[in-house]
């Protein structure tokens, strides 16, 4: 009998998910790098010692390291079940962020109120995956009712809708922006009709154009990005900053290292800014790699998806691929001014433990989609479990 040999489970990793796997430490590893390199001379100008963000890195990395471990073994069919929870945790983090008498655990930092504990936690990035695993979870629950306009997508504008108030009274338009991006992307996917996006995308123009229009930075923003000259020198300062530091970069960069914005020239360049700072010491051949970097990152997560053992686990792989992505290419747009300015950091590299420890566990995640799992009878003898085939699309 079957007991009597004894069985135990494994997850055999694809070949996809390996890949993914070194991928993600190299860019850890390059990550480790630029942010001391960008933050050495800052933190001790600040009276601070030259690995100081860099052991916070460190930190954070551990954890993530941690959680992506758990992710990559752990069956990512869980977070079906799991969907409501994490969404729910989301949306109570993020109310305490924004209300009034909370400033004592959500202080206003640099502006604006985005993080719980001073500067530990960052709800919004646990709500990136709550959009995903959720959005998922409830497109594969309601199957051919999302064809129709109040019963298929209109819970969803409600759930998401409210994240995204939330987190535009912090103020953060561009999480919401990103948040509203997946949703849409993932609900694309999953064969929602068109012409309920182009619908409802027509009725919310004027409500978004109101809301940026009381977001003053916002405007200030967009008008650094169409007319930088013309700019407040307090708007477009970054932004040009950002510019000088990726042009004087030219072909190969000036080295490791040696770069001048690494002198407090750039603000946030470790951050926000990071890609900026790999610009310079890396020039255009830096940038055009990590743009390779993260176009393999997508290649990878889109076959994983493909190759899905269900349906929700179909769209979490694409949820995970886009969502990764998309955040590091618009953060690189910021930094050679093709895009607005915007607060998103780049994936696996930027100084930022929130960030760092969402994009390792959803990586974990996204590697156990990638992976099939396996019975293991006595010593050496396997035996594949049948997997449940995606229905005809």
């Amino acid at each position: 009998m079957e007991a009597s040999v004894g069985v135990r489970h494994r997850w055999n990793v694809g070949a996809e998910a390996r890949a993914l796997l070194i991928l993600t430490g190299v860019l850890l590893a390059f990550g480790l790098a630029t942010v001391y390199s960008a933050s050495a001379i800052v933190e001790m100008q600040a009276g601070y010692g030259h690995a100081h963000l860099l052991v916070r890195q460190l930190v954070g990395m551990a954890i993530g390291a941690l959680l992506f471990a758990i992710a990559a073994r752990l069956d990512a069919q869980i977070w079906e079940r799991l969907a409501w929870p994490v969404m729910i945790l989301s949306l109570v983090l993020l109310l305490i962020v924004v209300l009034p008498f909370t400033a004592a655990i959500a202080p206003r930092i640099h502006g604006a109120r985005r993080y719980l504990f001073g500067a530990s936690l960052q709800p919004s990035e646990l709500a990136k995956l709550a959009v995903i695993i959720w959005t998922s979870m409830l497109v594969v629950k309601k199957g051919q009712a999302m064809r129709r306009l109040t019963k298929g997508l209109l819970p969803f504008l409600v759930v998401v809708g409210s994240l995204d108030l939330l987190v535009m009274l912090e103020p953060d338009l561009s999480t919401a922006m990103m948040f509203t991006l997946v949703l849409g992307i993932i609900l694309f996917a999953a064969g929602v009709r068109i012409g309920h996006f182009v619908a409802l995308g027509v009725l919310m123009i004027p409500l978004l154009y109101v809301k940026i229009e009381r977001l003053n930075y916002v405007l200030l923003r967009m008008s650094a990005f169409f007319d930088p000259g013309a700019a407040p020198p307090e708007v477009s300062y970054q932004l040009r900053q950002s510019l000088i530091a990726v042009g004087s970069g030219q072909i190969f960069g000036v080295g490791f290292g040696r770069g001048r914005q690494q002198y407090g020239f750039l603000p946030f360049g470790y951050d926000d800014f990071i890609a900026a700072h790999i610009g310079e010491e890396w020039g255009f051949v830096g940038l055009a790699l990590l743009v390779f970097a993260f176009a393999l990152y997508g290649a990878l997560g889109f076959r994983i998806a493909r190759k899905a053992r269900t349906p929700f686990l179909q769209l979490v792989a694409v949820g995970i691929t886009v969502t990764t992505v998309l955040t590091a290419y618009l953060h690189i747009g910021v930094a050679t001014g093709l895009l607005p300015t915007t607060g998103l950091t780049l994936p696996f590299i930027s100084y930022g433990r929130s960030n760092l420890i969402l994009s390792l566990l959803m990586t974990g995640i996204l590697v156990n989609i990638g992976s099939t799992q396996e019975k293991v009878f006595g010593v050496g003898a396997t035996d594949p479990l049948p997997l449940r085939a995606l229905p005809a699309r």
